[in-house]
């Protein structure tokens, strides 16, 4: 026998089943069972992780299905790939809206079939009960999408955790309000819509989650902005009592009255949505339904003094999806009460820049507007001489005010929880052409905390970003695991109750730091806090 010759093609079958080991994915890719049928995943961009994008977790909300709560998967046959995003849900597509760029924006098709979520998962098998974290987007309510590049998963997935991110219903398919919907529903009341997605996006991950490698009992939910909010409102709903373990509010707690703290009742609702149906020449909720979802957002005609009327359909407290408002739960002690991280960022809204345009006369016109009697209190603590005074002023008074806004918040939480709460202010601004005019603007940590920063474009991403990146994104995965932000190598982060009046300082440093500048400003800010 020519040896030479025998041992080659064993020789080539080993080069062979060594590449396609580096190619092919490593983990858990199919077919797996879920509810409705049967799914393929894809190996992700790190073949460590597996990727399925695009599962129903719900009926398409359309035709008859328009405005009424999540009905069950429609089964499919065969294996369906889940290769792709779902339909984002309806909204208006934007390429950009600085500071947002491309990478922050929805881009896919849209549509009302649009209950999709995706699953990130680096699990080998199905037994290995790693934690769960659900994402849930921002964007106002009216625009967002799991499809929005930076939402991708696979960066913490790689630290330990399965990630799912879902849709959710947006404007006026997810809050509207009729007699007629509160008529034929089971529950008796209508609107509320985004919150029984996302809780429907809960009981998925319940009953489905084992197969990918997750624990059901170990879910942790988190949000931005009006993400942010949708985790309030689960913390709030009892529909979504025992579905998570832990919560994380980015950019979005306020001790101030809002409409998600003090939703309008069902009733003025119901009279909103008949207005509305009038104003679209709709007779029934039969004729509003037949009109397609661009008739709906159409705009209206403008009646007899010449203006078009306005509607916003918010949160109800309908005695199902919210029993009270959020505010009121919360003073009830009824909340789903779970550990929270929660905080914002450092331009969250202290203008458009860090160093916003603002003259002396408008920031005292400013102050007396939100600080009334206390107006002359506050121009003390930040004096407003010149213009140039007043952009510092402006600055590091919204500072103070943001960051003591959380830890009011914090404190007011803390009456009825008996779980811990730890409290951020992200100071790192994003890398790009604009850093130095946005700073760390809204929505900005987002791709640091999910540790996606390889899916910004155009950022000249430097390894000081990506520092840290690894290290946010270890506090967010330990508090996912743990329900405790601090772990091995990581600056200690304290509670409230262990470090009062003082935050995390999170990005360029880590480390506590007091809630307002000096020892006055924060007795101002307590006594302004008190009042309201």
């Amino acid at each position: 026998m020519n040896w030479k010759h025998a041992i080659l093609p064993a020789a080539l079958v080993a080069i062979a089943a060594t590449v396609f080991a580096q190619t092919a994915p490593k983990g858990i890719t199919g077919p797996v069972k879920v509810a409705g049928g049967t799914i393929q995943g894809v190996a992700g961009t790190d073949k460590s992780i597996t990727d399925f994008k695009g599962i129903p977790f719900a009926a398409p909300p359309v035709g008859n299905l328009r405005w009424r709560a999540p009905q069950p998967v429609v089964p499919w046959q065969g294996v369906r790939k889940a290769d792709k995003f779902g339909n984002s849900c309806i909204q208006k597509l934007v390429y950009e809206r600085k500071p947002w760029t491309y990478e922050f924006m929805a881009h896919n098709d849209i549509g009302e079939d649009c209950l999709y979520l995706n699953v990130y998962t680096p699990a080998k098998t199905s037994g290995e009960k790693l934690p769960v974290y659900m994402y849930i987007y921002g964007g106002g309510g009216v625009e967002g999408s799991s499809a929005v590049p930076v939402y991708d998963g696979e960066g913490l997935a790689k630290k330990g955790v399965i990630v799912v991110t879902p849709n959710y219903r947006l404007g006026i398919f997810a809050s509207f309000v009729h007699p007629e919907l509160s008529a034929e529903a089971p529950y008796h009341a209508s609107g509320n819509y985004a919150i029984l997605d996302v809780v429907a996006a809960l009981q998925w991950i319940k009953a489905n989650i084992a197969q990918f490698g997750g624990d059901p009992d170990k879910v942790t939910i988190g949000g931005q902005s009006a993400g942010s909010g949708q985790v309030t409102n689960l913390t709030a709903s009892p529909l979504a009592k025992g579905l998570f373990r832990g919560a994380i509010n980015e950019s979005g707690v306020t001790i101030a009255s809002g409409n998600n703290f003090a939703p309008i009742t069902l009733a003025q609702a119901e009279q909103q949505g008949v207005a509305f149906a009038k104003a679209k020449g709709a007779n029934s909720l039969a004729d509003l339904r037949k009109l397609s979802w661009m008739e709906i957002l159409d705009p209206l005609p403008a009646g007899p003094d010449g203006k078009a009327p306005t509607f916003r359909f918010g949160n109800v407290v309908d005695n199902y999806v919210l029993t009270a408002s959020v505010a009121d739960t919360y003073e009830q002690g009824k909340q789903n009460d779970v550990p929270r991280l929660a905080g914002l960022n450092k331009n969250d809204n202290s203008g458009p820049e860090p160093h916003p345009s603002i003259t002396a006369a408008a920031f005292k016109e400013q102050a007396q507007k939100r600080y009334g009697d206390l107006t002359a209190a506050f121009l003390a603590l930040y004096p407003a001489g010149s213009d140039d005074e007043a952009k510092t002023a402006y600055t590091e008074a919204t500072w103070d005010y943001n960051r003591m806004n959380t830890y009011e918040w914090s404190l007011w939480r803390n009456k009825t929880a008996k779980t811990p709460v730890y409290t951020y202010f992200w100071d790192h601004a994003l890398s790009g052409p604009d850093a130095d005019k946005y700073g760390a603007f809204h929505t900005s940590e987002v791709p640091y905390v999910l540790n996606s920063l390889n899916m910004t474009t155009g950022r000249n991403i430097t390894d000081a970003d990506r520092k840290v990146a690894d290290t946010v994104s270890s506090y967010w995965v330990n508090f996912i695991k743990t329900g405790n932000p601090n772990g091995a190598g990581l600056a200690h982060w304290p509670t409230t109750t262990e470090a009062p009046g003082m935050t995390m300082e999170i990005g360029d440093k880590n480390a506590p730091i007091p809630v307002a500048g000096s020892k006055e400003k924060f007795n101002f800010f307590e006594k302004y806090y008190t009042k309201k």
